[in-house]
């Protein structure tokens, strides 16, 4: 009877983490651990990307919580919409928003920002390091520029910007620091090799300062991970050169949404998890394979990259193939080498095409 009973527990273990879209601390911690309601109100906290995707929907779930926000990015006009928005939904007034534009690339500014926070809200409780780029292109097509910008923006412009956050906190002996990682920062696949890259270099260096700042347990370092979110990432991605981008999104239903991935990550903020990992099966699954059986998901990476290779190319020969045919029919159309597609469609059926082409296979961040 007793294994009957573990049978049964056994089963029902497996069948929640088939529909799990989180690892089993964060679930916990969803389920028995603090709430961001109760956690997070009356903090300041500093939003880098907050003009779009994740950094967007995190400062509308934090204007309902009663925090002071400051939100960065480069497009001015983007943080203007997305404060307006808060005020609108939130429990926000003018005077706890700051709209803060700032170029993660453009280290020298960070000190003057960080002193401009100081100056509006007089301390920083939470640093929210979401800025960041993709990238979408085989190694051998990339140029190195890629590269460089990606390290430049991802990794070194998230670590100059904590520098200058740090010691603030260090004199404080208390704050948190949250950086969006991905869950490409643990396992790696192929067409964003220069991303996996530079997110393995930001789990890195937060899991080492973590281990520089034990002396401050006040001081909480969290590496957020999330798998495929509806975002703009795909679309913003870098193709083979700097000045191309993909410019397409692609069918985004099969991602979790933005708002669940948002509260998923504010009851981590608000348990103090040190490492969190937010997605949905099978991409979840791959992942825990990663961590604890690394040979079985060496095999498995391989089969799904290879198909993911294979979907990019036939997805950029079909494409070129219908651009062809559609010229005749006089179609103005521009398009990103890489097979991301940019610029406006006069012709239906090409457009119908290009919103049904899966330019890019179901393992994408």
């Amino acid at each position: 009877m007793n294994w009957e009973l573990l049978l049964w527990v056994l089963v029902l273990c497996l069948l929640r983490f088939l529909r799990a879209d989180g690892d089993l601390t964060l679930l916990w911690a969803e389920w028995q651990g603090r709430r961001p309601e109760w956690e997070l109100t009356d903090m300041v906290v500093w939003v880098t990307g907050a003009s779009s995707g994740i950094g967007e929907e995190l400062a509308y779930q934090l204007s309902k919580l009663g925090v002071s926000l400051v939100l960065s990015a480069r497009r001015v006009h983007e943080l203007e919409r997305v404060k307006r928005r808060c005020l609108e939904n939130g429990n926000l007034k003018e005077k706890d928003i700051l709209v803060l534009p700032l170029d993660l690339t453009d280290t020298g500014s960070h000190e003057a920002a960080t002193k401009a926070v100081l100056q509006e809200f007089g301390r920083i409780d939470i640093l929210v390091n979401n800025g960041g780029m993709s990238q979408r292109s085989l190694c051998m097509d990339t140029s190195l520029d890629v590269y460089r910008k990606l390290i430049e923006l991802n990794y070194l412009g998230t670590v100059s910007l904590t520098k200058c956050v740090l010691p603030h906190m260090i004199e404080r002996k208390q704050g948190k620091i949250v950086t969006v990682n991905s869950i490409l920062g643990i396992i790696s696949v192929p067409l964003s090799i220069g991303y996996c890259a530079s997110k393995h270099a930001l789990r890195g260096f937060f899991n080492g300062l973590r281990t520089e700042l034990a002396t401050y347990p006040g001081i909480i370092v969290s590496n957020i991970c999330p798998g495929p979110v509806q975002s703009n990432i795909v679309e913003n991605s870098l193709a083979g050169e700097v000045t191309k981008t993909i410019g397409n999104n692609g069918d985004q239903s099969h991602k979790m949404t933005t708002s669940r991935c948002v509260r998923l990550m504010l009851i981590s903020m608000a348990n103090d998890l040190k490492e969190v990992w937010i997605s949905e099966q099978p991409f979840l699954l791959v992942t825990y394979l990663w961590q604890y059986m690394p040979t079985w998901a060496w095999w498995i990476t391989n089969k799904m990259g290879k198909k993911r290779i294979e979907n990019f190319k036939s997805g950029t020969l079909l494409i070129l193939k219908s651009l062809r045919q559609n010229m005749t029919e006089k179609s103005t159309c521009t398009f990103q080498a890489t097979g991301g597609r940019n610029g406006k469609h006069e012709n239906s059926n090409l457009l119908m095409l290009l919103n049904n082409q899966r330019l890019i296979c179901d393992f994408t961040f």
